[in-house]
């Protein structure tokens, strides 16, 4: 159930806009630093679902997005995963992607990694790894 999902993905605490289609939220586990949550506001369950207005929107969408955390993270590589296993509504998890640690507010981050498949376990990160403290607002700068 969609309302499930969001909330899995701190909605609506965690949005950063809310589109005709999509919602963009901020991934409340920072897989990689600035990850995004990008979720279909209808429900869908195949990508196929998606009516045209939403592919139409959502090609608008990754090119505001994907300039923005190349500007805001400074990252390499932009990622997206579209896994849908155990939250079965059309999304994709959008991970900036990078080749080496980051500072970013005082903050360390490592990419662990790369240059492999992103690890979607935030607790599998070093200890003391600040993966879970950016402020939220940094996030409303990508739109």
């Amino acid at each position: 159930m969609l309302s499930d999902t969001l909330k899995k993905f701190g909605y609506p605490e965690s949005l950063i806009k809310e589109y005709d289609n999509w919602l963009l939220l901020c991934r409340p586990k920072q897989v990689t630093l600035g990850a995004l949550v990008l979720i279909s506001k209808q429900g869908e369950t195949a990508f196929s679902q998606i009516p045209q207005t939403g592919f139409t929107e959502l090609n608008d969408i990754i090119k505001k997005v994907e300039p923005a955390l190349k500007n805001i993270f400074g990252c390499n590589k932009i990622n997206y995963l579209m896994l849908m296993m155990h939250d079965p509504e059309v999304h994709f998890h959008i991970l900036p992607r990078y080749a080496q640690e980051i500072v970013f507010e005082n903050k360390t981050f490592q990419d662990i990694g790369w240059p492999g498949m992103a690890n979607l376990k935030a607790t599998d990160f070093p200890e003391g790894q600040a993966i879970n403290q950016i402020d939220q607002e940094i996030f409303k700068k990508i739109i």
